[in-house]
């Protein structure tokens, strides 16, 4: 009989859900946002204030911090805009247009990004009251209320780093990767018929969708450690999770590939068995090792994180090392009945080549390439961002380096 999950296990487990978090965090800094405008603002009520935290609250820190600096931009444009309009022209309907045109144009100069529509609407309900100067810098005053408390409130109560999340959603998917490994290594020793083979590039087809959404956890575990306290190895979390992912996704596409050839050679060979027996037996040990490579794979970048993965370095060590055996073997049967059978010779050598770029992509050597270009892509980038602080580091050091090196003369 199946137990039933224990509520309070299924409570904290919901508790740590990031849906969970941001309603929880958004609620709290809204209405500490409202009471420090109600002591602030001149406004009876001063709804912007809570608006404005609820708003830019968000998951992570440094999401927090660009989404304030934005709304806190598109309202100072936007009243801006009403002032000087108030100045010359009045709210007539033709103003009214001439101020949504502009404050839509503007707020996609000052980098404001999905607040522009914000420019034009603070612009219009300050040119819509009698009082213009004293409305306009009431709402400005609230937005910054607003903007600061919900950034204190995050640095304070500093948001979960989600990095967990994110390794959870890349080892399913390399379980969903594994088992449409395994059900073709299967379905590969006897007769497969044309549905089943479609039923399996369909399902290889599917893997796209759940990228999409690894892709996006990824990116709020990426946003979560930039700026954040509680890590201390934030760019190396993100390019470790970050490249691990390019490869399962290029593996998805090759494995969407062989699928594709895997049809083709089954719609070839209708009512007899894809491969003889020896070549279908030693074919079915290749996806075995490739489906078991792929998931230790997964395991290996996300227990990185956690710091502990010898042994899931040594398994995927293990089977990328049988798996590349495994295909030599069966590369040498295909040749040999290719030379005695030379129908569809090309489908048999695109799966193998198919096979090896999986295998290549999984490589360790590689991976450690790759993680090298990418982490000097963000030095690079880093010193292109920031060449003031850059200059000032080389000379502090130069003046540290001479200054020991008079002190030891």
């Amino acid at each position: 009989m199946r137990e039933l999950p224990d509520p309070l296990t299924t409570l904290v487990r919901r508790g740590r859900e990031p849906a969970v978090v941001q309603t929880v965090r958004s609620t709290l800094a809204a209405v500490i946002s409202y009471v420090v405008a109600l002591q602030l603002s001149r406004e009876p009520l001063p709804l912007t204030a809570p608006l404005t935290a609820l708003l830019v609250v968000q998951v992570t820190l440094y999401s927090t911090l660009t989404t304030s600096i934005r709304r806190v931009n598109s309202v100072v444009a936007g009243v801006l805009i009403a002032i000087g309009f108030s100045v010359l022209v009045g709210l007539t309907w033709w103003s009214l247009g001439l101020i949504i045109l502009a404050s839509l144009v503007i707020g996609r100069f000052v980098r404001v990004g999905e607040f522009v529509p914000e420019v034009a609407i603070s612009a219009m309900l300050v040119l819509g009251v009698t009082q213009v100067t004293q409305t306009a810098w009431d709402r400005v005053l609230e937005t910054l209320i607003g903007a600061v408390v919900g950034l204190m409130f995050d640095f304070l109560f500093v948001p979960p780093v989600w990095v967990q999340p994110a390794g959870d959603a890349i080892e399913e998917l390399a379980r969903r990767m594994r088992d449409l490994l395994l059900d073709i290594g299967r379905e590969i020793s006897g007769h497969m018929p044309v549905e089943e083979a479609a039923a399996r590039l369909h399902a290889a087809r599917r893997l796209d969708h759940d990228i999409v959404q690894v892709d996006a956890s990824l990116r709020q575990a990426e946003d979560s450690l930039r700026l954040n306290p509680r890590v201390k190895e934030g760019l190396l979390f993100r390019v470790v999770l970050r490249t691990g992912l390019d490869a399962l996704e290029i593996a998805a596409v090759v494995l969407r590939v062989s699928a594709r050839t895997l049809t083709d050679l089954a719609k070839e060979r209708r009512g007899e068995p894809l491969f003889p027996a020896d070549v279908a037996t030693a074919l079915e040990e290749v996806f075995g090792h490739l489906a078991r490579a792929v998931e230790s794979f997964a395991v290996l970048i996300t227990t990185q994180v956690r710091r502990s993965a010898e042994e899931a370095e040594a398994r995927f060590a293990r089977e990328l090392a049988a798996g590349r055996s495994s295909r030599d073997q069966a590369a040498e049967l295909l040749l040999v009945r290719v030379r005695e059978h030379p129908g569809q010779w090309q489908l048999h050598g695109a799966l193998l080549a198919e096979i090896d770029r999986i295998l290549d992509e999984l490589d360790v050597e590689k991976r450690s390439e790759r993680l090298v270009e990418e982490l000097d892509r963000h030095s690079r980038e880093q010193h292109d961002r920031h060449p003031v602080m850059n200059r000032i580091r080389r000379r502090l050091r130069s003046s540290r380096y001479g200054w020991q090196s008079s002190g030891g003369g």
